[in-house]
C-alpha cells in the first residue's frame, strides 16, 4: 500500500479540513500517480473533494465510523474492512486526512511526498518521514516553483 500526501516544512498538512496552500503542480503529480488506482480518504478529506464527488478513474473508497451518504465512494467502518476490501486491487492509495495516515502508517511501504517549501497555520500534521529511521528518502522525482514558492516531489520508502 502507498500513500499521497503534501506537507508544508513543518509537516503541516492542513487546517480546517482542507489545504492552506495547494499547488497546481502537486494536483497534477497527485491526479497522475493516483489515475487508475484505489485511494482511501476519511470523511473531511471527502467533504473537501470538489462537490464532494469520488475522485474520476480511481476507485473511492472511504474511512468513516459516522456513516453519511456519499454516492460513488466504498463506505468502509474500519481498516479491517478497507484492507479486505481492497487486498485484490493492485494499487491502493491513502490520500488523507491525518487520522487517516496515521491508522495505514504501518501498512504503508511507500510515500509520496510534496514538500511544499513554506509554513502556513496547520491543525493537522503528518509524521516527519526524515527523522524516521524507518523511512528512506529514495528519490526526488520532480522540483520546481509555483507563485514563489519552491516544492519537491519526493518519493520515500519504508526500509523496515
Amino acid at each position: 500500500m502507498e500513500l499521497i500526501v503534501a506537507v508544508y516544512d513543518d509537516w503541516g498538512i492542513g487546517k480546517d479540513g482542507t489545504q492552506p496552500i495547494a499547488l497546481s503542480a502537486d494536483r497534477k503529480f497527485f491526479r497522475e500517480t493516483t489515475r487508475g488506482a484505489a485511494v482511501i480518504a476519511g470523511r473531511r478529506t471527502v467533504e473537501d473533494f470538489p462537490g464532494k464527488k469520488p475522485l474520476p478513474g480511481r476507485e473511492n473508497f472511504l474511512l468513516s465510523r459516522s456513516g453519511g451518504d456519499y454516492p460513488g465512494f466504498t463506505a468502509c467502518a474500519s481498516v479491517q474492512e478497507v484492507l479486505e476490501r481492497t487486498k485484490h486491487i493492485p494499487r491502493v492509495f491513502v490520500i488523507g486526512g491525518g487520522s487517516v495516515y496515521a491508522q495505514f502508517m504501518e501498512v504503508c511501504d511507500r510515500a509520496y511526498v510534496t514538500k511544499v517549501h513554506t509554513v502556513v497555520p496547520s491543525d493537522t500534521w503528518f509524521p516527519d518521514l526524515d527523522a524516521d529511521p524507518k523511512w528512506n528518502l529514495e528519490s526526488v522525482l520532480q522540483s520546481g516553483e509555483e507563485d514563489g514558492i519552491p516544492y519537491e516531489m519526493c518519493l520515500y520508502v519504508k526500509t523496515a
